[in-house]
């Protein structure tokens, strides 16, 4: 299984699986608190796939895997004391990671991340970087055996947390 972008005719069942993955996810309310229509959005999943940063992942053509991976990054992450100081368009983000939940714990959310790190090698990106919310502890176990490195904290405004604590992170290999 591989990697693979996402175009228009995904968009309904991509917005099917964050729906699924947000109502059967074992402690979704206490670890990453997403909520149907909330987060993540319609409006949200659709931008990532115009402009080409929605990826999925498959089994047996159904959708097991998907994120957003940007080749940019926002303002909200300017704050953070990074390893490498690089242009915002030198660096690929990784959004809303999910992985259905018949399929979490079998490695491919960590197959996802690697793939993202491949996918921002082959375009140029000089680092990788993600947040997570400070109370997603499982995930923060994951991307650290992954080698990425906690960066710092900042208290931000979601739509589905209100205001909350947000735990960003940077890939270690600086050569990515």
């Amino acid at each position: 299984m591989k990697l693979e972008l996402a175009t228009q005719n995904d968009f309904e069942a991509i917005i099917a699986f964050y729906d699924d993955v947000t109502e059967r996810t074992p402690e979704m309310a206490t670890y990453a608190r997403w909520s149907k229509g909330k987060h993540p959005t319609v409006e949200g999943i659709r931008a990532y796939i115009d402009e080409e940063s929605m990826y999925l992942y498959r089994a047996n053509s159904a959708i097991v895997g998907a994120m957003a991976v940007t080749m940019y990054q926002g303002e909200d992450y300017h704050a953070i004391n990074w390893m490498q100081q690089v242009l915002d368009n030198k660096v690929a983000v990784i959004h809303i990671l999910a992985v259905s939940p018949d399929s979490q714990g079998t490695g491919i959310g960590s197959e996802m991340i690697r793939e993202a790190i491949r996918l921002a090698r082959s375009k140029g990106m000089q680092a990788i970087r993600l947040d997570a919310l400070a109370s997603n502890t499982p995930a923060h176990k994951i991307y650290e055996r992954l080698g990425f490195e906690y960066r710092g904290m900042q208290h931000l405004y979601a739509q589905n947390t209100g205001w909350t604590d947000f735990y960003f992170f940077e890939y270690k290999n600086k050569k990515i």
